[in-house]
């Protein structure tokens, strides 16, 4: 029986909540959208194994920061006795996460101008700037409080806005529960598996966790608070995500997707004139959504391996986030397809995944660090198989990536 009620679960929502904003972005749009267009209702599977995986590393991200009250990186600077071992790490990670995160903001800016080019006919690359320079005065300036409410709103539209219109598309049940629970790899799609994997695992979502949940729980009595947190906000992105993915596979099957009017197209049927704008106003709140955490995720990375303080009091923290912002304006300000350039980002989010989840399920394995709090049998299970998963689609995206990388930017 718990002795929480439900009024405690639903005020509990937030740290969980900033989690799915972060990965329901540009590259959840289309990455989904270009998914069900080229293979139908094939790759629903991904979305089922990313959530059920999000939600089991998720909770160990947070399990870790509200026992121990640090962050993983400090998890990770404190693992290895050895001092070399103990550099390699931290520096592993922090160059991973740190290019991870300047190739994530430039395809969620990106993404938003493509969202927002649509309603005001103004390109992108000239739009994307512009945004982040708001994105940048938002983390500049907001408290990561506000910031949290900011982006639970941005979810609750994003979930209005997408499952509504897969219930009107009126699906094929059997073929999504086919699609949903009997994996498949079509021809052609490794990149479309590990990008849908790369926009749902997202390594710098595990330092925002840790980060956020020792901030909001001070005690392991409240554990459960949090796992309801990240049970029903990961669920409710999972639900966004396969929604995106089931109304395009309805609606888009064959077309070829490179701009936002295309992406619009899954709509027209439905609203007519107004589909470009209800799928802008979508990829928009998707945009700033994922663009505001992402310097976050960076800045909470290295404040955890070198010690910093998880604020901008602290002011290697506040040059973190302006330096990721920045990257992410020269990289979507560059005239790059802003799809391909979304879609390389997950790629790329994809290979630094599993690196970052071996050092996560490792760390929270220790009973030196949790005690009776550690990983249980069938929690460490799964994280190592999520891991090995990963490495394999990673290594095979690198390949691929390496053969055909000017056809990504095509």
């Amino acid at each position: 029986m718990s002795k929480y009620t439900w009024k405690d679960k639903i005020k509990a929502i937030g740290p969980g909540a900033v989690i799915t904003a972060s990965f329901i972005g540009p590259g959840t749009v289309a990455s989904c959208t270009r998914a069900g267009a080229d293979f139908g209702y094939a790759l629903l599977w991904t979305v089922l194994f990313s959530t059920i995986a999000t939600i089991v590393l998720q909770e160990m991200s947070a399990r870790l920061g509200i026992v121990t009250q640090n962050g993983l990186g400090e998890a990770i600077a404190n693992t290895f006795e050895n001092s070399k071992l103990k550099k390699i790490s931290i520096w592993l990670v922090g160059i991973s996460i740190v290019s991870g995160c300047a190739a994530y903001i430039a395809g969620d800016l990106a993404g938003t101008a493509l969202g927002l080019s649509t309603l005001i006919e103004v390109k992108t690359n000239i739009l994307a700037p512009i945004i982040g320079v708001v994105v940048l005065w938002l983390v500049y300036k907001g408290s990561f409080k506000m910031l949290e409410r900011l982006l639970t709103i941005l979810v609750a539209l994003m979930a209005i806005i997408f499952v509504t219109t897969m219930i009107i598309t009126k699906p094929n049940l059997s073929e999504v529960f086919s699609g949903t629970f009997i994996p498949t790899v079509p021809e052609g799609s490794i990149f479309m598996v590990i990008a849908i994997i790369g926009t749902t695992i997202v390594p710098y979502n595990f330092f925002i966790h840790t980060a956020s949940a020792k901030n909001t729980w001070k005690n392991p009595d409240e554990l459960e608070l949090s796992k309801w947190d990240i049970y029903f906000s990961i669920s409710t992105g999972g639900l966004i995500t396969a929604a995106i993915l089931i109304t395009s596979a309805v609606m888009m099957r064959g077309v070829m997707v490179k701009t936002a009017a295309d992406l619009a197209i899954q709509l027209e049927l439905l609203l007519g004139k107004y589909a470009k704008y209800c799928l802008s106003l979508g990829i928009l709140a998707a945009g700033l959504s994922s663009a505001i955490a992402t310097p976050l995720g960076a800045s909470y990375t290295l404040a955890g391996l070198f010690g910093w303080k998880y604020d901008n009091s602290d002011n290697r923290f506040k040059i973190t986030n302006i330096i990721i912002v920045l990257m992410g304006i020269l990289g979507s300000g560059t005239g790059f397809n802003p799809i391909s350039l979304i879609l390389f980002s997950q790629i790329l989010n994809g290979i630094i995944l599993p690196v970052v989840v071996i050092y996560l399920v490792y760390s929270t394995s220790q009973k030196k660090l949790l005690g009776e709090y550690r990983n249980n049998k069938i929690q460490s299970t799964i994280g190592w198989i999520v891991a090995i998963i990963s490495l394999i689609l990673g290594g095979s995206s690198l390949i691929s990536a390496m053969k055909n990388i000017t056809s990504i930017f095509s």
